[in-house]
């Protein structure tokens, strides 16, 4: 008997560009935060007012952290027509100062992102690890 022979060309060609497209804005958005690179991050939200008070609080993060390291796993990508939702799991640490407690948190949340051969962001919900400041601040 033979066994199954594997095809490295995918089944659908466009929607696997479009998977690794999503998935290369994952990353880009998670790089441009550890970085703290406002102009990369920015890049990447669709224009929209619900996206306004993220922007603030990933500014104060970038104003109150010295050092940002973040881990994001997707967990599930669901794509209907124009609309992607992502389910991340995250994990990270925030640090202040160099001889600051360091923060460390986890969690959940959901990306929401639009676009076919662009892909930006146009909500979130969730815990997601942005506005870790804001998080600090309340507990």
């Amino acid at each position: 008997m033979t066994g199954c022979a594997s095809t490295k060309t995918p089944k659908y060609p466009e929607d696997h560009a479009r998977f690794e497209r999503i998935v290369e804005v994952i990353d880009s958005l998670r790089q441009a935060y550890v970085e703290k690179n406002d102009s990369a991050a920015r890049e990447l939200f669709l224009p929209l007012d619900n996206l306004k008070q993220l922007d603030v609080e990933i500014q104060r993060d970038f104003q109150t952290y010295s050092q940002i390291t973040l881990d994001l796993s997707i967990e599930r990508i669901t794509i209907r027509d124009d609309q992607i939702l992502v389910n991340i799991r995250w994990q990270g640490e925030w640090t202040e100062e160099s001889n600051a407690p360091v923060t460390q948190a986890n969690g959940h949340g959901i990306l929401h992102w639009r676009g076919r051969q662009v892909i930006l962001l146009a909500g979130v919900e969730g815990d997601i690890p942005f506005g870790m400041a804001s998080h600090q601040s309340i507990s």
